[in-house]
């Protein structure tokens, strides 16, 4: 069976069904026009090679002879793949360039308008209905001095986002303007009749909303409050998903902490409600539902976004479903390339699930226009350990890894062969005295020796960080009697 197929990147669905395909050995031969009409880029290319070749599949290009069993064959290949992703890169470049230099020229380049504009082919025009909102934050900003408050005043009055089309001719907007997206309008250089482009301002062709002693006053007034803002940021810092996780019923996860052993260990719990619950008893009311490790969820969402940005197939698809245009899709390119924040800080909102996470992602602080808001699933399982659950990724589903590497047990293990290794030489002569040494108690030098019998295969799993979730260093050395046989060890840890 042949088959042909068009150019793309390695994570388009169609290429992988093909690579799928391949895999089943469905498919003997893959015909192209060209070989970079399959991939441009060499990496790309050299995962299909060695798909390839592992199924004994062959490659032919219609207009250029090579063989790819021979050295010289794969030499010729791969000079053709370097010339061809070569080409990809300096078009990108070119497009960035063009792109920048239309803007030091004043030139509207597209993106999500925003609130106050319209488009006019490469410049903009003021909508005087909208731009009346905009005048009314900035005035209403200098009069109170707190965004906090003016969201509070704009609501009553009725301020709203812009209205725009999205896809399917479903409207969005239309909103009451949260407090990112007024801290957005009061430092939009935009409003000013210039245009911004990676940190500059340049003098735009179109008219400017905002006079130039308003925007002077309100950027004096940001700065001046911007290291109490950071004061509170700071302190809340520990929790950076607070009021961002939801359960399933819709209840926030709020933070919560726990002190052991002079340590404190964050969480994040919703509880159930009480006005929508069946019982007569408050305390049941008020139950846990979700008791989530802050520090694995927080590491999870973010490493999903981080999945996220480094799939640009993926990126673009969902930045188009939530209304984006190519030009902004290209701009979202360059914006994730260059952006060096938190993952977390994208995150708008999160739904958990017992399947799936839903993750709501704010990239305006990529765009820095209007809110483009889009939604990215994610497969997951739930691991219960005692109270705790685990939200853990489903292998295979985001490309990402399911690795939980532990710090703490990494450690562990790393200590009690030290000490096993100090017994044995006759550096320490017993427990007691490693404690000593250690400055620790001897019931917890006796606990952790037996980790230095670990398996060879366990020890390699707790390294990768594919353990299983429930595996702990309190669970290996308190509630489990360690044999020394690895096969019982396998099957006794969940390994089998």
């Amino acid at each position: 069976m042949n088959l042909l197929v068009r150019p793309g990147i390695l994570d388009r669905p169609a290429l992988g069904r093909l690579l799928a395909d391949i895999e089943a050995g469905k498919i003997d031969t893959v015909v192209v026009y060209k070989v970079d009409r399959l991939a441009r880029s060499l990496a790309d290319f050299v995962k299909i090679v060695e798909v390839l070749d592992a199924h004994e599949a062959s490659f032919v290009s219609v207009t250029q002879q090579f063989n790819t069993t021979t050295s010289m064959g794969r030499l010729t290949l791969n000079m053709l793949l370097s010339f061809a992703q070569f080409e990809r890169e300096v078009t990108g470049e070119r497009i960035r360039d063009k792109i920048a230099a239309s803007k030091r020229k004043g030139l509207w380049m597209g993106g999500n308008m925003p609130l106050g504009f319209k488009p006019d082919g490469r410049t903009l025009v003021v909508v005087e209905a909208e731009a009346k909102t905009v005048r009314a934050i900035h005035r209403l900003y200098l009069e109170y001095g707190s965004v906090r408050r003016v969201k509070d005043e704009a609501d009553r009055i009725g301020l709203k986002s812009k209205v725009r089309q999205g896809v399917g001719q479903r409207m969005l907007g239309g909103r009451p303007l949260s407090r990112g997206h007024i801290y957005r309008l009061l430092s939009n250089p935009l409003y000013t009749g210039c245009i911004a482009h990676r940190g500059e301002s340049y003098e735009g062709q179109h008219s400017a909303i905002i006079d130039p002693e308003t925007w002077d006053a309100v950027q004096k007034q940001l700065a001046a409050q911007a290291p109490a803002r950071a004061l509170r940021t700071g302190a809340a810092r520990p929790s950076p998903l607070r009021g961002k996780l939801f359960d399933e019923s819709g209840v926030v996860l709020t933070p919560s902490h726990a002190v052991k052993s002079g340590r404190r260990y964050r969480y994040y719990v919703s509880r159930g409600s009480h006005s929508n619950s069946t019982t007569t008893n408050p305390a049941h009311d008020r139950s846990p539902r979700w008791r989530l490790p802050a520090r694995e969820i927080e590491r999870l969402v973010g490493d999903a976004v981080v999945v996220l940005f480094s799939s640009q197939a993926e990126l673009a698809r969902l930045a188009r479903e939530s209304g984006a245009h190519e030009t902004q899709v290209s701009e979202l390119f360059e914006g994730v390339e260059n952006w060096k924040g938190n993952p977390l800080d994208v995150v708008k909102r999160v739904d958990l699930g017992a399947e799936e996470m839903d993750l709501h992602l704010d990239l305006s602080r990529l765009l820095r226009v209007d809110a483009i808001v889009v939604r990215y699933v994610i497969p997951v399982c739930i691991r219960r350990r005692g109270v705790e659950m685990r939200l853990v990724l489903q292998s295979g589903e985001t490309g990402a890894s399911d690795a939980r590497i532990e710090p703490a047990l990494v450690k562990a293990i790393v200590r009690a062969r030290q000490w096993f290794e100090q017994i044995g030489s006759g550096q320490a002569q017993s427990f007691a005295e490693i404690a000593r040494a250690e400055g620790m108690g001897r019931r917890y030098v006796a606990n952790l020796i037996p980790l230095a019998f670990l398996a060879a295969d366990v020890v390699a799993s707790i390294l990768s960080g594919t353990q299983p979730v429930e595996l702990t260093t309190q669970e290996l050395t308190k509630r489990i009697d360690l044999p020394l046989d690895w096969a019982e060890q396998n099957a006794l840890l969940g390994f089998d």
